[in-house]
C-alpha cells in the first residue's frame, strides 16, 4: 500500500510540475531615448564658443567616453558635445552666457574621480573639422590607409601630393 501511495504522490508531483507552467508571451515596450546628436534649439542672440580639452583617465569608449559625452550634452547651453576616446579629446560647442570652461570641467570630473581635464582651449574650429582633404573611396595609397582596417577613409596629410589626396572642387 505504501508503494502505491509513493507512486501516486510522485506521479501527482510530476504532473503538477510539468503542467503548471506559466507560459506568457514576452511583452515588447518601445522607449524613446534622447541622443547626443539631437539638435538643440539655438538662441539667435547668444554668443557660441567652441572648446577642446583633454580628458585623462578614460578606460573605454562605451562606458567612459560615452557617459562623459552624455553628461556634457545634457548641460543647459551646450549645443554640441563629442568625446573622442582614442585621442582623449572632448569637443564642445556652448552658449558663453550659460556655460563656462570651469562648469565643463566640473561636469567631467563630477562623472568620476578618475577623470582629469587639461589643456582647455577655445578654438574657431574643432580638430576634426580643420582637415579639409579627404581620401577617395578605395584609395590604396599609404597616406589614405586607415591603420586599423587598411581600407577605411581617413584624412590626408596637409603636404600629401598623391592624386587621392587632391583637393576636391
Amino acid at each position: 500500500m505504501k508503494t502505491i501511495t509513493y507512486i501516486l504522490g510522485a506521479t501527482l508531483c510530476f504532473l503538477l510540475a510539468t503542467n503548471c507552467k506559466n507560459n506568457k508571451e514576452a511583452e515588447v515596450k518601445t522607449i524613446e531615448v534622447e541622443t547626443t546628436e539631437a539638435k538643440k534649439e539655438l538662441d539667435p542672440n547668444a554668443t557660441y564658443a567652441k572648446a577642446e580639452f583633454t580628458v585623462k583617465g578614460m578606460t573605454c569608449a562605451v562606458g567612459c567616453a560615452a557617459t562623459i559625452e552624455k553628461k556634457i550634452a545634457k548641460m543647459e547651453g551646450v549645443t554640441y558635445a563629442k568625446v573622442d576616446f582614442e585621442n582623449e579629446l572632448a569637443m564642445v560647442e556652448y552658449d558663453e552666457a550659460k556655460v563656462t570652461p570651469n562648469s565643463l570641467e566640473a561636469t567631467v570630473t563630477g562623472v568620476a574621480d578618475t577623470y582629469k581635464v587639461s589643456d582647455m582651449k577655445t578654438v574657431d574650429a574643432f580638430s576634426n573639422e580643420a582637415k579639409t582633404k579627404a581620401c577617395e573611396p578605395g584609395c590604396e595609397k599609404d597616406c589614405c590607409k586607415n591603420k586599423a582596417t587598411g581600407t577605411e577613409k581617413m584624412a590626408c596629410k596637409a603636404d600629401c601630393k598623391k592624386a587621392c589626396c587632391a583637393q576636391k572642387a
